[in-house]
């Protein structure tokens, strides 16, 4: 293990690669009032470029991932990340929508980089610090996610909507040679092969129901954040009369998420995961319903943006403490099996939300997005009740 200094600044490289690698799913939730009229399509066919890229990184997730757990980790981070490049250079180019698209699809499985570089830092770190090191990691991709928007419509409003997948492309060639001079060499245990490593992923979403509820609560979270994010600039636009600029701006009250990570770290380490989960979930519910009801108020809405992105983010941060220290040998599969069903569950919530969205107007989405964290609520209830039963038994269980 490197020594301490060595890894805080591995951590702060790995921080910063999540971070702009993660954000390229994100530039074009702001511009999409942009990208329907230099296209000419609705604004609820633009929304589809979120939602393909967001498959295309279910499918990166899936596809791509594993090989964390197969192939050294620093080269299969540094290749990929040229292909990514690659991508938005396309996609800024692109003369026609459908083109645009098929960009967008390849960004969002090439940008999977970030998913692998997460349980490259859970390996770094120390088993009783795992929480605070990856809460660290979490909070570079949760500032890339929350301050992608602002600046791809900061960009946007500067010279066009297509720059800032140039200036994306630099930045992920740049972000390959910091990752191949400075992160160690990591080569997996796993020396079966593809097929078999594909094929275990099954095994573990079988065996560990702890992964199951985690991804899927997570997926219901992550939904809800889409439909917000997706959906808001069109009301900010439509109804606040705000340039691309100001929706920039506005976004910006999500960077408060990011504080979410570290100190869901901690408080996961100190055994309350199960209890800060909880009370993340509701919170994600009721920052919906304000968001709704206090849609004529800018300040109401940064508000309940603030209060859903700090629960969204520390939930995923007690989700992702705890699977990690399921098996140790199988991280890039776990973290396989929880972000691709995160990724198609924020997918679909998108592409709901830009159609809930052209039918009922901001209702639509806000209700929509209060629903999901509820189910969730009902899983984590149900999973707490069968727990504190389970204790209880052991307890009260005679001693032989």
């Amino acid at each position: 293990m490197p020594e301490n200094r060595t890894l805080r600044l591995i951590m702060v490289v790995l921080a910063f690669s999540c971070g702009t690698t993660v954000a390229n799913l994100y530039y074009a939730q702001p511009l999409l009032a942009g990208i329907a009229s230099t296209f000419g399509v609705s604004q609820g066919s633009a929304a589809l470029v979120v939602t393909l890229t967001q498959l295309g990184y279910a499918a990166g997730l899936a596809l791509l991932m594993p090989l964390g757990d197969l192939v050294e980790n620093r080269a299969l981070a540094s290749r990929t990340l040229v292909f990514t490049a690659l991508a938005l250079v396309v996609a800024a180019m692109a003369p026609v929508f459908g083109l645009f698209l098929a960009a967008s699809v390849l960004i969002g499985v090439t940008s999977v980089v970030a998913q692998i570089l997460i349980p490259f830092a859970a390996h770094l770190a120390p088993e009783e610090q795992r929480g605070r090191f990856v809460g660290t990691v979490m909070t570079g991709l949760l500032l890339g996610i929350l301050l992608a928007r602002t600046l791809s419509s900061v960009v946007a409003g500067a010279f066009g909507w297509r720059t800032i997948y140039v200036v994306s492309a630099v930045l992920m060639l740049v972000v390959a040679v910091a990752v191949r001079r400075i992160l160690p060499h990591r080569r997996p245990s796993h020396d079966e092969g593809y097929r078999r490593l594909m094929g275990s992923i099954l095994t573990l979403a079988r065996e560990e129901p702890a992964l199951r509820r985690r991804a899927a609560c997570q997926a219901l979270m992550f939904g809800a954040f889409s439909a917000f994010w997706t959906s808001v600039a069109f009301e900010l636009t439509g109804r606040h009369g705000l340039t691309q600029t100001e929706v920039g701006m506005f976004a910006l009250v999500g960077a408060a998420g990011a504080t979410a990570a570290p100190l869901a770290g901690r408080l996961g380490d100190r055994g309350h995961g199960r209890l800060g989960s909880g009370i993340a979930l509701a919170l994600a519910a009721v920052a919906m319903v304000v968001a709704w009801l206090g849609a004529g108020s800018l300040i109401v809405l940064a508000l309940a943006a603030i209060v859903l992105d700090l629960a969204v983010q520390g939930h995923q941060v007690l989700s992702q403490r705890e699977i990690y220290g399921l098996r140790a040998d199988a991280r890039a599969r776990i973290n396989t099996v929880f972000m691709t069903t995160i990724f198609v569950g924020g997918a679909v919530a998108s592409a709901l939300a830009g159609t809930l969205y052209d039918r009922f107007a901001w209702a639509g989405p806000c209700l929509f997005g209060a629903a999901l964290p509820l189910i969730a609520l009902g899983i984590w209830t149900t999973s707490t009740v069968r727990a504190r039963r389970r204790e209880a038994a052991r307890r009260t269980a005679p001693v032989s």
